[in-house]
């Protein structure tokens, strides 16, 4: 097995089996990381929770919905506004964060009255609101409280209300896709099948696994619609509360990230018959096919046929244009799970960039399997890294830019590396055709900026010292050089600023000109 072992985890053995470089003629048999085990101790992992995996990921990007996490106020923090999954009511879920705020005391004597009094006076304060999910953390879990006795008390209370119970705490799982199978399971077996939506097509789908990040659902929404066809209910990116309780009306389930949602979409073939249908909607080649798949079901090929003509003769010139100056940009592709996958082969195959490393915090073996099948020779494939790991390979790599999330990727800034954050999109919506042509600009600007590339000009040996016109440091020596009168200035240590001082000690400090280097370093960056 093509095993790497990085240098800063040789003393973690268990790490070599999470990391394998795929070399010439080497398939799944031979090259494959583990992926989706309990994190091992001492390696610092980033992975996120179980909690944040079933909230942040997947149920609060519900529109019309107070997301109420009941727990220490701290484990609100990880809410979805890090991120930019919208919604056309006025973005409601983005303005507020919901906590009932147990302290010391109710882990003592319980928190069950604390909660229900949270749950009233919530939606007192949002009276045009008349739906809830409630979150469960590891501190409300390991007590005990009865989350569903509390909601049912509330709702027998307040006959006009309606609340969700999401019990996925946060040692749930190895990793936040525990989080994502849990709520997958809790809103089948609580609330699909509650509510009658109205059906007004022929051709009706649920869209699952999708999250409207920056406005992706819209674009695939609207191909949809184009088609003829009904969509039933977004899970759960711009999704209403009860139109998704009305899951079970749909005639295909159409699954765009299998990672985090295929658990709903079996469950609802499993108990009401509906198919489901995987789809790409990354990726000119990928979303044609896409499109003709769901198409072909309902038997709509003409229409979507059309769509697919319309939009390619648009966009493709574009595409064309970013494709021919990208091509040989190295790329680590270091994303949530199913982009992993999604990703590896068209944006080699469509923007002429080569990716050097695919990495994912939680993704299960078989994105692993998907992923590494459809990378290059020589690309790097690991399995929960943490930070050090991650600038071990941005070094032997060298990657032009990084695709992945904002803490790998301010980590990368620091390394010199430009990232375009693929989580929550530099500037979004990636999905569709247009989208596509968006990421492809995005990664154009992000290598070529000019401006990144300056940071890349070593100014610390120019003519003049950059730090000459610091007050604070001229001080700081000042001081040290008064306390020292005595001794020869000779003799003295050398700091690199007591003849500076010395110079100007007695007169009015003023910052100097900042020198960004000799135009023969600016000319061999820019």
């Amino acid at each position: 097995m093509p095993y790497h072992t990085f240098k800063c985890s040789e003393c973690i053995p268990e790490r070599a089996m999470h990391a394998v470089i795929k070399g010439p003629g080497e398939d799944l048999t031979s090259c494959l990381p583990l992926g989706y085990l309990n994190t091992i101790p001492g390696t610092i992992s980033e992975r996120g929770c179980a909690f944040c995996g079933a909230k942040h990921v997947i149920g609060a990007p519900m529109k019309d919905v107070i997301h109420l996490c009941h727990g220490p106020v701290g484990c609100t923090y990880d809410t979805w506004h890090t991120k930019r999954y919208i919604s056309d009511n006025n973005n409601f879920q983005l303005k507020y964060a919901w906590a009932t705020d147990m302290k010391e005391k109710h882990v003592v004597f319980g928190a069950e009255k604390l909660l229900k009094q949270n749950i009233i006076d919530c939606f007192k304060a949002f009276p045009h609101i008349k739906r809830m999910s409630i979150y469960q953390t590891c501190t409300s879990a390991l007590i005990g409280d009865d989350i569903n006795a509390v909601a049912q008390k509330v709702m027998a209370e307040m006959p006009d209300v309606d609340i969700f119970v999401c019990n996925a705490p946060g040692f749930g799982g190895p990793s936040q896709s525990g989080g994502h199978h849990k709520i997958n399971i809790a809103w089948v077996d609580q609330k699909v099948g509650t509510f009658e939506p109205e059906i007004t097509s022929k051709y009706v789908i649920n869209y699952v696994g999708d999250y409207n990040i920056q406005g992706d659902v819209e674009i695939m929404v609207d191909y949809f619609r184009r088609m003829g066809i009904q969509v039933l209910s977004t899970f759960t990116g711009n999704g209403s509360y009860d139109d998704l309780r009305g899951m079970h009306l749909a005639h295909l389930n159409v699954l765009e990230c299998a990672r985090s949602s295929e658990y709903i979409c079996n469950e609802l073939r499993k108990r009401y018959g509906i198919p489901r249908l995987d789809i790409d909607g990354f990726g000119f080649e990928p979303l044609s096919v896409s499109l003709m798949k769901v198409a072909m079901f309902f038997g709509l090929e003409k229409e979507a046929k059309v769509i697919i003509d319309e939009e390619t003769a648009r966009w493709k010139p574009e595409l064309d244009w970013y494709a021919k100056r990208l091509k040989g940009k190295k790329v680590c592709l270091w994303p949530g799970g199913s982009k992993l996958w999604h990703w590896a082969h068209v944006i080699e195959e469509e923007m002429g960039v080569k990716v050097v490393s695919v990495y994912s915090k939680f993704g299960h073996q078989g994105d692993f399997e998907k992923g590494v099948a459809r990378c290059s020779e020589g690309a790097l494939a690991i399995d929960d890294p943490n930070e050090l790991e991650g600038l071990e390979a941005m070094e032997m790599l060298k990657p032009d830019i990084i695709l992945t999330g904002v803490r790998p990727g301010e980590v990368a800034k620091k390394a010199r590396i430009p990232y375009l954050n693929i989580h929550a999109y530099h500037n979004g919506p990636y999905k569709g055709f247009e989208g596509w042509v968006r990421l492809a600009r995005d990664l154009y600007n992000a290598i070529y900026s000019p401006i990144h590339q300056l940071s890349g000009v070593d100014i610390s040996k120019d003519e003049i010292p950059t730090d000459t016109g610091f007050l604070t440091r001229r001080l700081i020596s000042d001081m040290n050089i008064s306390k020292d009168e005595t001794t020869p200035s000779s003799e003295r240590p050398y700091t690199g600023e007591y003849d500076i001082v010395s110079k100007l000690r007695g007169k009015t400090y003023q910052s100097s000109p900042i020198q960004l280097g000799s135009q023969q370093q600016l000319d061999g960056t820019v």
